[in-house]
């Protein structure tokens, strides 16, 4: 308790927790963007509950990993070395994501590509396995980021309890914003495009940064909202075409 009452009263703690704040919520556009493409596939009925338990997790993930954070400063240590580079634990799982990612990217465009293939769906096609391997498919990835998350939260503190407040209100903003951004993604078929493009680089740079190669997020996240622009304007010349061909018709 003191060291929360002397937390409360330093500056210095609260724009670290500001900091830390906003750098969660950015690494969980990544979580979420993967989250709203795969729970869309699901019926009507199960996606809402699906969104919320994926997220659930990731919350409860991320907090369980917070109490272990010995543990997951040990991940970063060197396993064994090749092509120059030490891989680790944390390495290794970011390798194993972001190959996840790119696979399941990669298919899902092509199902997007070419709606005529009838082969092996994005999941699997009865509900209850679809729902099942939905649940898993965010688990796994929820364990990806998570990992990631939480490594990056012992980089910028050493207050548990700003890491804890920090992952609280990542995941509640997680929370709140998952069906809005799901239902936009369903509305507007070439953002799920858009969004498989995301997921592709940013299982890319997974696969990147558990190689050795150190890529900037900055650079990743100024690309894709550089991209989320152009198509918001193309949405919005798509729009005004439409009501002036509208008006165009009744003017007939």
């Amino acid at each position: 308790m003191q060291e929360i009452a002397a937390l409360l009263t330093d500056p210095a703690a609260w724009v670290a927790l500001v900091t830390l704040v906003v750098m969660e919520v950015v690494l969980g556009i990544d979580n979420l963007i993967f989250i709203s493409i795969l729970t869309n596939k699901l019926p009507a009925e199960h996606r809402e509950r699906a969104r919320r338990i994926g997220i659930g997790l990731a919350l409860i993930m991320r907090l369980a990993l917070l109490g272990t954070i010995a543990w997951i400063v040990q991940l970063t240590n060197p396993l064994f070395e090749a092509f120059g580079h030490g891989f680790s634990w944390k390495d290794l799982i970011l390798i194993a994501g972001g190959l996840f990612l790119v696979w399941k990217a990669t298919k899902e465009i092509h199902h997007n590509v070419d709606p005529e293939d009838h082969g092996e769906d994005f999941i699997a096609s009865s509900a209850t396995t679809t729902f099942a391997s939905a649940i898993g498919q965010i688990l796994l990835l929820d364990l990806v980021f998570s990992i990631d998350s939480i490594i990056t939260a012992v980089g910028m503190t050493p207050h548990l309890p700003i890491m804890v407040v920090a992952v609280i209100v990542a995941v509640t903003v997680m929370l709140v914003a998952a069906t809005p951004l799901a239902n936009f993604i369903e509305r507007n078929p070439t953002i799920v495009m858009l969004a498989l493009a995301f997921l592709l680089m940013i299982g890319t740079t997974l696969i990147a940064e558990g190689m050795g190669f150190h890529v900037p997020k900055g650079y990743v996240y100024a690309a894709m909202a550089f991209s989320a622009l152009v198509e918001v304007l193309n949405m919005i010349a798509r729009n005004a075409r439409k009501r002036n061909k509208g008006g165009e018709e009744t003017l007939h």
